[in-house]
Formats: structure tokens, C-alpha cells, sequence
């Protein structure tokens, strides 16, 4: 009996001849997807990026799960923002609309031929204009500014909508960029409650006083800024600069409140009437840390304040004077009169 020969296909195809090459691989576009209860050569699939599913629309079968939402990473919440923000670049600027951030570097690197340099000559004339550079170097120059004496962002934005403001109405021909961001950063800190005194403002710069005065009435003048309801000015008063200089002095909160208490009674007797808020809030510091029994040298309040130790020393013999009313309203008992040095 003959025994049945194994794998009689490779045979047939041996004795047939080669066996024939096997087909690419491509995808079977033939194939649908159809909910298996609804059967509907049309389905209705949804896809569900929030939890990753294909769902049928009408009967809420779940047909597949672990779906790649391969949608932009920007999400739009308004119906009226239309398409999804552009993912190039950095983040918008209203401060820089209508400009064009982007800069291009063309390479120098081109085998001797001379292309870069044509490249380069064509990028820079297509680049943006002057105007455009000066006011991306003004709102460098009044970031760099800010920090130095360590302003908030809020005040930085506000300078910024100034000095564009500034430029695009052409307010201070002739002036200097310096002077005009000083006059800036002042009036952004006015109107923010920020308290930085004129003589800070003035020295981040090399601009002479008067000048940057000139600029910061033209500009008070154009945008009419508003004014404390309660003053003639809304300039900053010794009391705002209290809690920073006191910090810098490592001076305790009862030391801080007691000296506001000094400068507001000074204010109201007119003590120290015609002296400037740095010199009032000097001296009242110097009194009122030598009567909590805290005391700091005039050296170092002054060094604090941008004051000399001089100014301070007088203008407490006016406060040594008239003691007994300036500590009437203080019921602290921390507070010893016989602390007081003698003026």
C-alpha cells in the first residue's frame, strides 16, 4: 500500500515550476467598519478623543477604544475665535500686533560663492523697519529698567502702552528714548500705586532730572492722567515708602507701624512741613526704631532711603522737638520715650 506523500501542494508547485513572489503589503482599503448591531452600510461613528473610543452615533456601541487624537494641542474656547491659534513662534502680543516677530539668520556658509551675502542684503531689506526696532528696543530697555528696581510685570505692561502710545503720536520730538521710558515707568507707577520715588526713576538713567521732569509733565499733560481723589497730587507719600524701607532694615511690623504713625501725626501738626517723603520717612524711621528700642544709625537709613545720615539727623531734631505729640496716638507699650537719643 502506498504511503500518502506529505505536502502535496509544494510538490504540485515544484513540478509546476517557481513558486510565484509573494505580493506587497498594502492596506485593505476594502475594508469598512460598521457597528455590528445596527449594521448600517453607512455608519455613524464618532470618535471620542476624550476618552479615547469609537462609538457608534446611534445606538452607543462602543466599536474600538485607545484612539490617537491627533488634533492640535491648542484648544479653542470661543465660538467666535475661529481657527485654532497658529503654532509657530512665540506667544501673542497685543503690544506688537500688526508686527512681525520672526527673524531670520541667513548662514554664511555657502562654499565661497557669494549667495549669502545676496541673501542676506535681500533679508534685510524685506526685514522690519526702523520704527519697528526702535520700539522692540525700547520695550527691552524698559523690561531691563523695571528690574533693576524690581517692579512688577503689571507695571512693565503699563509702561510699554505708554511709550507705544508715545511713539505712534509722535508726543516728544527730539527727546531721548531714556528720558521718555523714565517718564513712562513713572507715570505706570502713579497710576499703579506702586510707590517709587522721582529721584529712583531718574537714576536708571544718564538723562539730566529737568529733562526727564519736562518729558513726565508733557506726558502727564497728553494722557491726562487721573489724580488721588483725596490730594492735589497723586505723588508718592512717606508712608508708602515705609514698608520697603523697613524690610530692607529687617525692622520688626510693629516698628513699621509705629513709624507710619509718626509720619501721618507729622503730617497732621505740620511738622516737617516743606521736606521731601524721602526725608520724612528717614527721620521717622530713625525715631520711631529708636523708641521701639530697635534703633538704626542714620548711616544705614540713609544708605536705605538714598539720603544722606545729615538730612536725617535734622530733620529728627524737629521730631525730638515736638515728641510729646507725635507719640500721643501710640499705645503701645514696646514704645519708651526715654529711648529717644537727644537731638
Amino acid at each position: 500500500m502506498a504511503t500518502p506523500q506529505a505536502f502535496p501542494l509544494a510538490k504540485r508547485f515544484t513540478e509546476a515550476g517557481p513558486a510565484p513572489a509573494p505580493a506587497p503589503f498594502a492596506p485593505d482599503l476594502s475594508v469598512k467598519l460598521i457597528c455590528p448591531e445596527c449594521r448600517d452600510p453607512h455608519p455613524n461613528v464618532v470618535e471620542e478623543f476624550s476618552s479615547g473610543d469609537l462609538v457608534c452615533g446611534d445606538c452607543g456601541l462602543i466599536l474600538g477604544d485607545r484612539v490617537v487624537d491627533t488634533r492640535s494641542e491648542w484648544r479653542t474656547f470661543a465660538n467666535d475665535e475661529g481657527d485654532d491659534p497658529s503654532r509657530v513662534g512665540a506667544a501673542s502680543n497685543p503690544l506688537m500686533e500688526g508686527f512681525d516677530t520672526l527673524d531670520t539668520i541667513i548662514s554664511s556658509r555657502d562654499g565661497h560663492s557669494g549667495l549669502s551675502r545676496e541673501l542676506q542684503r535681500a533679508a534685510a531689506k524685506s526685514a522690519s523697519g526702523k520704527s519697528e526696532r526702535n520700539l522692540l528696543n525700547a520695550f527691552r530697555d524698559i523690561s531691563s529698567m523695571a528690574d533693576q528696581i524690581s517692579l512688577p510685570r503689571s507695571i512693565v505692561d503699563i509702561a510699554k502702552q505708554l511709550f507705544k502710545r508715545v511713539d505712534e503720536e509722535r508726543l516728544l520730538r527730539g527727546k531721548s528714548q531714556d528720558a521718555i521710558i523714565a517718564a513712562c515707568l513713572f507715570i505706570a507707577c502713579r497710576q499703579a500705586r506702586v510707590p517709587r520715588t522721582f529721584k529712583e526713576i531718574c537714576g536708571l538713567t544718564r538723562v539730566p532730572k529737568k529733562t526727564i521732569g519736562q518729558c513726565f509733565k508733557a506726558l502727564e499733560a497728553a494722557f491726562e492722567t487721573p489724580r488721588a481723589p483725596d490730594e492735589a497730587s497723586s505723588g508718592t507719600t512717606a508712608e508708602d515708602l515705609m514698608v520697603r524701607y523697613c524690610n530692607h532694615l529687617n525692622l520688626p511690623v510693629w516698628v513699621q507701624t509705629g513709624a507710619v504713625a509718626v509720619a501721618v501725626a507729622a503730617r497732621t501738626h505740620g511738622v516737617l512741613a516743606g521736606r521731601s517723603p524721602i526725608t520724612i520717612a528717614g527721620s521717622c524711621i530713625f525715631f520711631a526704631s529708636a523708641l521701639y528700642g530697635k534703633p538704626k544709625t542714620a548711616v544705614e537709613i540713609g544708605s536705605v532711603a538714598g539720603v544722606s545720615d545729615s538730612t536725617i539727623r535734622s530733620a529728627y531734631k524737629v521730631l525730638w522737638a515736638e515728641r510729646a505729640r507725635l507719640t500721643e496716638g501710640i499705645k503701645d507699650e514696646r514704645a519708651v520715650m526715654s529711648n529717644l537719643p537727644e537731638a
